[in-house]
């Protein structure tokens, strides 16, 4: 029981951190120049502009509907949660507007509010809550209907959204400079949950495996593992040497196998997270 509620604690806590991270994304960088991130916040952004509506108060009074038809079915700790997360998003953003902006530049406003509500957004996901919008309403479509894709859900909402910024704002760099800002946050997102550890996954077909997979153990010190696969094109058994790599041991590795088997084919592809000795633990 005092695991589950320090778990609950530290959820609640880092909901708060995550919506005062937003908040200052959007009223230090995004609201102030006209940007969306999509969402609800993006409605709200048109409703400031052109009714002179607090965001806050906005996101709050569009999120009402939302939760009434959530109820429990979305479970009633993350119910909880995110009814804290909008609640500390909207009065957040609603103090912070007071202050004046960082920057009338769009284009930081752009790179900065894109990277800090990314962050923002992702450590409120970590800590398996949410602060209402696109995404609370994906999480309501999902239960009713399992076989949606979350993510094509809110893209086209977000893509909406914006396009609508657009149209009752009248300026089509709104919309190219929150493409960029919603592209950023996408990407912190990856990288909060998935790290900066980004690697590489090599594949070697060659007649020289042996050779090869002694040099690049003896001198970049990676270890290969051989898998046993068909070439369909010939009928014939082959062994596919792989090897997890760092980013920068892959000129060398392709350098060492030309110098063995210039005819040898190789695959290099991106691996998001490798665990295990020699990387992350």
């Amino acid at each position: 029981m005092k695991n589950k509620t320090k778990e609950l604690l530290i959820e609640t806590i880092g909901t708060i951190i995550g919506a005062f991270i937003m908040a200052f994304a959007v009223s230090f960088f995004l609201l102030p120049n006209e940007l969306s991130s999509g969402g609800f916040s993006g409605i709200a952004t048109i409703l400031y502009y052109k009714l002179k509506v607090p965001m806050g108060i906005t996101i709050a009074v569009l999120n009402i509907p939302l939760f009434l038809t959530a109820g429990y079915k979305i479970g009633k700790k993350f119910f909880a949660k995110s009814i804290i997360g909008t609640i500390s998003l909207s009065v957040f953003i609603d103090i912070l507007d007071k202050f004046e902006t960082l920057t009338n530049d769009k284009m930081l406003a752009a790179i900065y509010g894109g990277i800090l509500t990314g962050i923002g957004t992702a450590i409120i996901l970590k800590s398996h809550s949410s602060t209402g919008g696109s995404d609370l309403l994906t999480n309501i479509i999902k239960r009713f209907n399992s076989k949606i894709e979350m993510g094509r859900v809110i893209t086209i909402i977000d893509a909406a959204i914006v396009f609508a910024n657009v149209l009752f704002l009248k300026k089509i760099e709104i919309g190219l400079y929150s493409a960029i800002a919603i592209y950023l946050m996408g990407l912190m997102i990856d990288i909060v949950f998935e790290g900066i550890f980004f690697s590489k996954l090599i594949f070697i077909i060659s007649d020289k495996n042996e050779q090869i997979s002694k040099e690049i153990q003896i001198k970049i010190n990676r270890g290969i593992t051989g898998l046993y696969g068909k070439g369909m094109y010939k009928d014939k058994e082959k062994l596919v040497l792989m090897c997890a790599v760092g980013r920068r041991d892959i000129g060398n590795i392709k350098n060492l196998i030309k110098s063995i088997d210039k005819d040898a084919f190789v695959v290099v592809t991106n691996s998001r997270e490798v665990l295990g000795i020699g990387f992350k633990n």
